[in-house]
């Protein structure tokens, strides 16, 4: 009989140790999954934007720059007359020599920040994209203002600025963030168009308040003011 007890407690014993064993195994695997995904949202939650986070210090300066009165007559008539469409990368406006002009550390001198060339009286527009440094592969001198030969071609309208999706709130993003990762070359600075440029650039976290229009691709004037 006695023996019998300790069969039974023997057993029960092995039942309480196999539970513990699966419930610790099965907390390591949540752990580790709950590590997996707090690792993945804190390195790639807004990998588009990133940008805007490397050259955040710079923020505080581009708007005593602005508050400091000077000017800069830049618009978004002149922005999108760069242009071959809206988004399509800008031409460059200016002379460079052919052996200097690929790109990476020539063109980032005055593109990486952004600021005041003497020889051109303005502020050089910031690179939103300082990390691909073959610049002439998407950005070329202007060579005509005509077309080689005569086609039906029509420059798709601009997306309309300042649209919000209720009165008074934020206005949405109305393009893609493609080829985008540093709001503040458009939207901060003295080389900002005027009609874009924000009054906040020290507030990084753009989309914190300002949405994307997913309809974006499609349209240019799903909202209206």
């Amino acid at each position: 009989m006695k023996q019998g007890y300790v069969i039974i407690g023997f057993w029960i014993a092995l039942f309480i140790a196999a539970g513990f064993i699966i419930k610790a195994s099965l907390a390591e695997d949540q752990s580790l999954n709950y590590n997996k995904i707090v690792e993945q949202a804190s390195t790639n939650s807004l990998p588009i934007e990133e940008g805007v986070y490397k050259l955040s210090y710079s923020a505080k300066e581009y708007l005593e720059l602005v508050n400091s009165g000077v000017g800069f007559s830049k618009n978004l008539t002149s922005y999108y007359n760069r242009r071959a469409f809206p988004g399509a990368p800008p031409t460059i406006p200016h002379l460079s020599e052919e052996s200097l002009s690929i790109g990476g550390k020539e063109c980032l001198q005055c593109h990486q920040n952004g600021g005041f060339v003497d020889v051109y009286k303005a502020y050089a527009p910031i690179a939103p994209h300082p990390e691909y440094i073959n610049c002439k592969q998407c950005h070329v001198p202007l060579k005509s203002e005509g077309n080689f030969k005569a086609n039906s071609w029509k420059k798709m309208e601009a997306p309309e600025a300042n649209q919000q999706a209720l009165i008074g709130s934020p206005p949405i993003i109305p393009h893609s963030l493609e080829m985008r990762s540093n709001c503040l070359s458009c939207h901060a600075g003295p080389s900002a168009p005027i009609e874009i440029r924000v009054t906040h650039p020290n507030r990084i976290n753009c989309r914190q308040c300002h949405a994307l229009n997913d309809n974006s691709q499609n349209t240019n004037k799903i909202w209206t003011r």
